[in-house]
């Protein structure tokens, strides 16, 4: 009887746990998809357990609020210096440009002594600025120099040594200073130059170019007939502009390379000129396509006189054709 007593109270139990909201929820949760349970069971078993209780309560932790201090940070008291006593800097050396004086700093009598090149000039890559400083020579210049620009000085003569070993120059621009003179072989030694431009200054004779050069300008100077030396352009077959306005020269300097675009020689002192200075007496069908400029104009020299001059030429020249 006992039995059939506890039984029943069981039934009436279990029908209430199954009632429950809660009980429900968690059958809903509790639903597997019968072809992939075993699969997971297999991976479960498979995997590494951990006991995630161990080490850890539920009960809160004993803390006793307070409230905190702040710790007391004693800062050290800045060192003043005693009366009569002057602060010690501290001096920095400075990077000295290595060029092909060595020093890499300035000597002129109207700059600042002993200053870097590339902090008294501006210096943009492997370009270098010294315009308009009242340098009386050339300063020393870092060796990977391709461009250097010096106008607007006051510098009297280019020397052997200024720049020498300045085995990347390429491009020299000494316009309006007042250099009378320039070593014969200041730039012969220089493999990669191309262009040199001294105009406005006092040169009676041109200098010694290599045979690199693509453009020459020695405009507004002296040169003179005996300025120049003979045939000074011949090997320069990459030579395309020759700039050489307003000297004292009395003849047109041939042979000129076949390569050359422009030659300016107004306002000189050319009187005459030959049939085979631009063209080829052998070879009549010689053309010099490149020379398209030519400018005579401001010489005392009657253009009209030379007609088989030109003949080879894409244009005729600029100048007085009376």
């Amino acid at each position: 009887m006992r039995m059939f007593v506890r039984l029943v109270l069981g039934l009436f139990v279990l029908k209430a746990a199954v009632a429950s909201p809660r009980f429900s929820r968690q059958a809903n949760l509790d639903i597997y998809d019968d072809a992939n349970y075993d699969e997971d069971l297999n991976n479960v078993e498979n995997e590494d357990t951990y006991d995630y209780e161990d080490g850890l309560t539920t009960d809160e932790p004993e803390i006793e609020i307070e409230t905190m201090a702040l710790p007391d940070y004693t800062f050290p008291e800045e060192e003043k210096p005693e009366e009569g006593e002057e602060e010690e800097l501290t001096l920095r050396p400075q990077p000295i440009p290595q060029g092909s004086g060595g020093s890499g700093v300035l000597m002129g009598p109207e700059t600042q002594k002993g200053m870097p090149t590339c902090l008294l000039c501006t210096c943009l890559g492997t370009s270098v600025y010294c315009d308009d400083l009242k340098l009386d020579s050339v300063p020393p210049l870092p060796k990977e120099t391709t461009h250097f620009y010096a106008r607007y000085n006051k510098i009297t003569k280019i020397n052997k040594s200024d720049f020498a070993f300045m085995n990347k120059l390429k491009r020299v621009d000494l316009t309006a200073n007042e250099i009378t003179a320039i070593d014969g072989t200041a730039f012969i030694g220089l493999p990669e130059l191309e262009e040199l431009v001294v105009r406005q200054n006092h040169l009676t004779q041109l200098p010694a170019l290599p045979e690199t050069m693509t453009l020459i300008d020695a405009s507004h100077n002296s040169i003179g007939s005996k300025g120049i030396h003979k045939e000074a352009f011949k090997d320069m077959t990459g030579l395309l502009f020759l700039y050489l306005t307003d000297n004292n020269i009395d003849y047109i300097p041939v042979p000129l390379p076949d390569s050359l675009r422009s030659l300016h020689l107004q306002r000189n002192n050319i009187q005459m000129m030959h049939e085979d200075t631009f063209c080829n007496l052998n070879d009549f069908n010689y053309i010099r396509n490149a020379l398209e400029d030519i400018r005579l104009d401001g010489n005392p020299i009657n253009l009209s006189k030379t007609p088989q001059a030109y003949v080879c030429l894409p244009r005729i020249p600029i100048g007085n054709l009376i």
